[in-house]
């Protein structure tokens, strides 16, 4: 598979073009940004750590019947992917309070949904991501009724495959992003999984395993990362 030209660069990823129209290429940088890229560092073999994360949970949700873009590990820090149409979008499940919930709604941290809560958000960092729902999606356009139903099921879908999957590592699965895009008439999930885009804390302590430490300035980042890799079973190279 050639690398040819860079198609897009976001907060923690590069996107390649490569000899084959249907597929792309995914690098995932050390970079770790906050608050709409207000806060940017450089964190050593993040971008390893999440590659090979996000292949891990692409493989266990495949096995689990959804489609997803990922296709295979090219290196430690790049992965091949299916070339979606990408819907401006990005659908958060919580299944536990926190960050932005608490401060709209002014519940308490830390406070048990059940049932999981679903939102929608514009993908529009120049606006801050902000909340959208089903009747300004299917007013603008940014989606089918039928792509929209499909994103709630699969997001719910998705929140118990892996919330079961962290489970057995001892940790709670908080909460978590996801974005889809259309592949061939279909909706496949795209994008990543990884501690960047979801939350993770210890089922006893309830420590923060998650980019809640780079936000907090905790520190540990890619440790806090590396340690959920390894209650999963994952032999990461970096």
């Amino acid at each position: 598979m050639e690398k040819k030209e860079l198609l897009n660069t976001g907060k923690a990823k590069s996107v390649y073009a490569t000899d084959d129209a249907e597929k792309l290429i995914m690098h995932f940088r050390d970079d770790t940004s906050a608050f709409d890229g207000e806060k940017i560092e450089k964190l050593a073999h993040k971008g390893a750590v999440n590659n090979q994360f996000n292949a891990f949970i692409m493989q266990k949700l495949q096995d689990a019947g959804i489609e997803t873009h990922f296709e295979k590990l090219l290196s430690d820090d790049e992965s091949l992917v299916k070339k979606l149409d990408m819907l401006p979008i990005e659908c958060v499940v919580r299944n536990i309070a926190a960050g932005s919930i608490c401060k709209r709604l002014g519940v308490e941290d830390g406070l048990d949904l059940s049932p999981p809560t679903f939102e929608f958000f514009l993908k529009n960092d120049a606006l801050h991501d902000p909340m959208i729902n089903e009747y300004h999606i299917k007013s603008f356009g940014w989606a089918e009724p039928e792509e929209v139903e499909q994103m709630v099921d699969l997001s719910f879908r998705i929140n118990e495959i892996l919330k079961a999957l962290f489970l057995e590592g001892d940790m709670l699965l908080v909460d978590f992003k996801l974005e889809f895009g259309r592949y061939d008439g279909r909706l496949l999930l795209g994008d990543e999984f990884t501690p960047d885009g979801c939350r993770l804390w210890d089922v006893k302590t309830r420590e923060k395993l998650d980019k809640d430490r780079f936000r907090k300035g905790l520190g540990g980042v890619v440790e806090a990362y590396e340690e959920v890799a390894r209650r999963l079973g994952m032999d990461i190279h970096v």
